[in-house]
């Protein structure tokens, strides 16, 4: 069976504080995977999560603490009140140990976190530094978000766990705003039997029963990625689990390109009072953006979300055949050099379709990781996280080797 993860370990007292700070003291130096690290007052909250330390991603505001959304333009900006999903995390008596490097206003351009399983690679973004942190072991989870694939990707190049749950389940308030109609915050555990244990502490439904029949759609995806990502489904399938694949729906392609039309469209509007103030200081890739994005007319937006909301009523009816759909959580391992956190192509469609997703990492060998990304029908948070415990194990009764 798979080794217990850092949050259950730290549940059932196995695991201490003090170890995670020495780990702290130890890797960040070369990781980069913080922007603040100050564990907050114990407040004595009783609740499931009492006392668990976590990670929140520098576009969170946290009060007292430093939100710099990742850019030299906000050093020493301290929030002055709690997003709201801080606050309930604090009501299951959870502690904040500090902030998580992000790209530049969750964009782009990169974080100066470097991958834990090798510093000359990307850790993925924009929530490079809650993947690198819950990878190395510095906390049992961390706050991330998506709005194309800033969870999920991360998750597959640092080797755990990452949660986009249903869009608008989890509270955004108090959250940096890119592309409201794409933004999802969501989490990062070693696995996803801690996934489950957060889920469920923090209120959730994780009782669900497994699918009958799991569709599986393969994204263009680079050579490593593809023998891995049919690896992972040939063991699925020889350990019992009814793997078919999926026609794409007819609207499939449009919804494809629409993610990121919105996402320009709408983050350029979000970013462009920050753009006229401080021009490319926001990061060039995101600048970039602010320019395509303002010169966009309304009409190819609003044909976008017309493509989003007819793939959506398409997918439901293959959700029905197909409660849970496996595919590839990222191009290929991740890429070298800290110049570019990877291509969102295989996870931007799900965020879109407001789908709940997960990835899990697949056995490697000695490969840098890679990951099965799964997803489910919107509300089907339950059943997804039962997926996803249950192909975890059964990848990882294997072996780490092929």
């Amino acid at each position: 069976m798979p080794n217990p993860g850092l949050l259950s370990r730290m549940l059932s007292a196995e695991t201490g504080l003090g170890e995670l700070l020495e780990r702290i003291k130890t890797e960040e130096p070369r990781l980069h995977a913080w922007t603040e690290i100050r564990l907050e007052e114990d407040h004595q909250t009783p609740g499931p999560l009492k006392g668990i330390p976590y990670g929140a991603k520098d576009i969170v505001e946290t009060k007292g603490y430093t939100t710099s959304y990742g850019s030299s333009i906000y050093a020493g900006n301290v929030s002055t009140e709690d997003a709201v999903l801080i606050q309930l995390l604090r009501g299951k008596g959870a502690r904040l140990m500090g902030k998580t490097q992000t790209t530049s206003f969750a964009y782009f351009d990169p974080a100066p976190t470097r991958n834990p399983h090798d510093p000359a690679y990307t850790p993925g973004g924009s929530s490079s530094g809650s993947a690198a942190a819950v990878a190395k072991g510095m906390v049992p989870f961390a706050i991330g978000t998506q709005t194309q694939g800033s969870i999920i990707r991360p998750a597959s190049y640092c080797g755990v766990t990452g949660f986009k749950p249903t869009f608008g389940t989890l509270p955004v308030e108090g959250i940096m705003p890119f592309a409201p109609t794409l933004d999802t915050p969501g989490f990062f555990t070693q696995n996803a039997m801690d996934m489950r244990l957060l889920w469920g502490a923090l209120g959730f439904p994780v009782e669900a029963g497994l699918p009958e029949t799991y569709g599986m759609i393969e994204f263009e995806v680079e050579p490593e990625m593809q023998e891995m990502f049919r690896h992972a489904i040939q063991i699925l399938g020889q350990l019992g689990c009814v793997i078919k694949r999926f026609p794409p729906p007819p609207a499939w392609n449009a919804a494809l390109q629409a993610v990121p039309l919105i996402q320009t469209y709408e983050g350029a509007r979000s970013m462009q009072s920050r753009y006229e103030q401080h021009g490319n200081a926001i990061g060039a890739k995101l600048a970039q953006l602010v320019r395509d994005g303002l010169a966009m007319a309304e009409s190819e937006y609003q044909a976008a979300i017309s493509s989003l909301n007819e793939a959506k009523q398409q997918m439901a009816e293959l959700f029905q055949t197909f409660p849970v759909m496996l595919s590839a959580a990222a191009p290929g391992p991740p890429p070298k050099g800290l110049a570019s956190t990877g291509s969102p192509r295989c996870n931007a469609v799900w965020t879109g379709l407001h789908t709940p997703a997960i990835s899990i990492p697949i056995p490697v060998g000695e490969q840098l990781p890679m990951g099965l990304q799964m997803s489910a029908a919107p509300g089907n948070d339950a059943q997804l996280i039962a997926a996803a415990v249950h192909c975890y194990a059964l990848l990882h009764s294997q072996g780490e080797t092929k």
